[in-house]
């Protein structure tokens, strides 16, 4: 037995090596797109959980997808904590990979894994206990009222496993192995893509029918990434490796708090956003903003996944002090970003109408939609910058500064602006927030961005100068 635990032992420490290799030594230019593939399918997926709702939900009624965007924030803060957890564990764990250090790598998996099952599980209970005065806080009028609360219910029942799904699906890709991520992610989607219309037309569930599809696919896609996790040479998740240290706590929340901003603050700008519609053009005002929030997530969320296949060559490169893989891979993804989400732009802004209407076949929802999804394309392209320089900070470690890059989006900038701009403007107002809020946004990323090239290049410069000395 003891042999055939060594022979497995050193099986997987030649597999950590060989991928060591591959993430150090192959070209950014390769190395990126051949990572970015199953991470930008994996983010496109994501995206459709709550593309199909929206979408089969539409057929309902308006009501009905303004009470499936009213949840949305509660779904955004629950991929919060996941994030939280997945991107704090999984940063750390790829620059110990890089370091070589496998027995730290381990512990810290384990122990972000079972702290995002922990809060899944607080949020179920809390959100559970307080489900009809949480659903009027995110905003949910009295005509949607009863739907948002069958809808939530399920939701919140799912949370525990959708944090932890999220964390293994992370600490893969972190790993450079984010082809079973996107297994695990696909497999969940097609299965919420054909359950939604069997339950919420074929067994007459509603929207109940569409969140219960919902947490099932999420509920299959934890399955086959706990077991991907297991295979060659992934790190291995097990109870015994758990630790709450003071130390792997401060490297979760340092690695974990950008996705936790960024995340975190989106859902109170949903709630926010949804309430500021509500006043100012009531359900249809609402629906048409939910419909435009997941166009553009679903949008950018291949440009997330394109960035998501730079983290692990960012950590892996960063630990292992090669500063200027850093910077070429940084700069790769910007060049080619921006091209994409110009291409999208443009797309969007002239076909605007008829993307709205594909959700719903409502005039008034038409009307808002179309007016917000091409503010919002006018600065589009700039996200490549914001998403590419989140990215690095938060891969290198650089907590503070990748922190205020993600909040800033959604939060320090967007926050007032709707809170302001509907009062002057009207519901105008309300679609113009997210462009003014990502102009200042990138304003703040360039100069955070330039100061940490110029460090990388001086240590890079002191360490050539320490090995010829």
């Amino acid at each position: 037995m003891k042999r055939v635990e060594k022979y497995g032992e050193e099986e997987q420490k030649k597999a950590q090596e060989e991928r060591y290799r591959y993430l150090t030594q192959t070209p950014v230019s390769r190395l990126i797109p051949g990572l970015a593939v199953p991470t930008i399918i994996s983010m496109l997926v994501t995206s459709f959980y709550n593309m199909a709702d929206t979408f089969f939900v539409g057929k309902i009624s308006t009501q009905a997808t303004a009470a499936v965007g009213i949840v949305f924030s509660v779904m955004s803060l629950i991929q919060a904590l996941g994030f939280f957890c997945g991107q704090g564990s999984g940063s750390y764990l790829s620059r110990q990979l890089g370091a070589g250090n496998y027995r730290e790598a381990s512990r810290i998996a384990s122990t972000g894994f079972a702290l995002a099952f922990i809060l899944g599980g607080i949020v179920t209970v809390l959100g559970l206990i307080f489900l009809r005065p949480l659903s009027i806080l995110l905003g949910a009028t009295p005509t949607i009222l009863t739907d948002t609360q069958d809808y939530l219910r399920i939701i919140l029942i799912g949370a525990p496993i959708m944090c932890s799904q999220l964390v293994i699906n992370n600490q893969l890709r972190f790993q450079g192995a984010a082809a079973y991520a996107m297994v695990g992610l696909v497999t969940g989607a097609l299965v919420n893509i054909i359950l939604d219309p069997v339950l919420i037309f074929g067994l007459g569930m509603g929207v109940s029918g569409a969140a219960l599809a919902t947490v099932i696919s999420q509920c299959i896609s934890f399955v086959i990434l706990f077991l991907g996790s297991r295979r060659g040479a992934n790190i291995k998740l097990h109870i015994a490796n758990v630790s709450f240290r003071l130390h792997f706590m401060k490297e979760i929340i340092n690695g974990g708090t950008p996705s936790l901003c960024r995340q975190g603050l989106s859902s109170i700008s949903t709630i926010l956003l949804n309430t500021a519609a509500g006043a100012c053009g009531g359900d249809a005002a609402i629906a048409g903003m939910s419909v435009v929030t997941r166009v553009m997530m679903f949008a950018n969320s291949a440009l997330i996944g394109f960035g998501q296949g730079y983290q692990p060559v960012c950590a892996f490169n960063y630990g292992a002090s090669l500063y200027k893989r850093v910077r070429d891979g940084f700069w790769f993804c910007v060049k080619w970003g921006t091209v994409f989400l110009l291409v999208m732009a443009v797309l969007a802004f002239s076909f605007a109408p008829q993307i709205i209407a594909f959700f719903r076949q409502d005039p008034d929802v038409i009307a808002v939609g179309t007016v917000a999804l091409r503010f919002q394309a006018c600065v589009f392209p700039v996200n490549a910058f914001i998403v590419m320089a989140n990215m690095m900070l938060q891969s290198m470690g650089r907590g503070v500064k990748a922190s205020i890059v993600a909040a800033s989006r959604s939060g320090i900038f967007f926050i007032p602006f709707i809170l302001i701009l509907p009062q002057i403007f009207g519901l105008t107002g309300v679609e113009v927030t997210q462009t003014c809020a990502d102009i200042c946004t990138v304003l703040v990323a360039v100069p955070l961005v330039f100061s940490v090239m110029r460090q990388m290049k001086e240590m890079e410069k002191a360490g050539g100068e320490e090995t010829q000395a």
